[in-house]
């Protein structure tokens, strides 16, 4: 019977150790491949953005300068909106008990908007809008004495 050497056992233990990975260097090896696949998001909506006056107008009178409006802006959007304007407008024209008063009416007054045309949020101010009162030299505007005036504010 024929002797297997040292040198050959030991040769073969190694190699056998190197393919079943117990040592030195092992080989590894992998296949590439494309694909495609889907997703999705979704964007919200905005909310509707309010104006609070916080300016007073007081002592309007025929022929005084306009006086300037401005407030802030109140708002649940989670970011900023784009506002392009401030838009005043007189509902109602009453005495201090909320009595209408005839011969006093929004058309006795002028109002200007404000122009913004910025991103706006929560807490940010705005301001420019105007209010005067008319000057109508040949009529008796007596009648709008003492008003008090509601204002609303539309936002585009």
């Amino acid at each position: 019977m024929r002797k297997i050497s040292k040198r050959k056992v030991a040769a073969t233990i190694a190699i056998t150790a190197i393919l079943l990975g117990g040592g030195g260097a092992v080989a590894y090896g992998y296949w590439s491949a494309g694909g495609t696949g889907t997703g999705s998001a979704t964007t919200g909506t905005s909310q509707n953005i309010n104006v609070a006056q916080s300016t007073t107008v007081t002592g309007l009178a025929p022929g005084s300068a306009a006086q300037t409006l401005g407030g802030t802006f109140t708002t649940s959007n989670p970011g900023k909106v784009w506002v392009t304007t401030v838009a005043p407008s007189i509902t109602k024209v009453a005495t201090s008990t909320g009595v209408v008063i005839p011969g006093c009416t929004a058309g006795d007054y002028t109002l200007t908007p404000a122009s913004i045309g910025a991103e706006v949020g929560a807490g940010d101010t705005w301001t420019g809008a105007t209010i005067a009162f008319l000057d109508k030299p040949t009529t008796n505007q007596d009648a709008c004495k003492n008003a008090v005036l509601t204002i609303s504010y539309a936002v585009s």
